[in-house]
């Protein structure tokens, strides 16, 4: 399966990647980087996560990491995995 970023992703990860370098920026790129690694791992098991609160369909899944949401689509059809948002647990942002 592809993995395709949507833009609203990317600037969602360059913002929380940019705040977390303002401390420490070893931790941003680990943050970047293993998030990265769990990304590349959802083809092998594209449902592993669960159902998205935030849509009402089934192939729109819910992954977290270190309290963060990562909204990502599976479509079968297409053989893709669209990565849509990434936001702070319980917090979409508005971006």
């Amino acid at each position: 399966m592809q993995i395709i970023y949507k833009k609203t992703f990317e600037k969602q990860l360059l913002h929380i990647v940019d705040y977390i370098a303002k401390d420490r920026i070893n931790a941003s790129v680990n943050f970047a980087h293993e998030l990265q690694k769990l990304i590349f791992l959802i083809p092998d098991n594209p449902l592993k996560y669960k159902s998205s609160i935030y849509f009402r369909n089934e192939n729109v899944r819910d992954m977290t990491y270190k309290g963060y949401t990562i909204i990502y689509k599976v479509s079968f059809q297409k053989n893709t995995i669209e990565i849509l948002r990434i936001f702070n647990q319980n917090k979409p942002s508005k971006q």
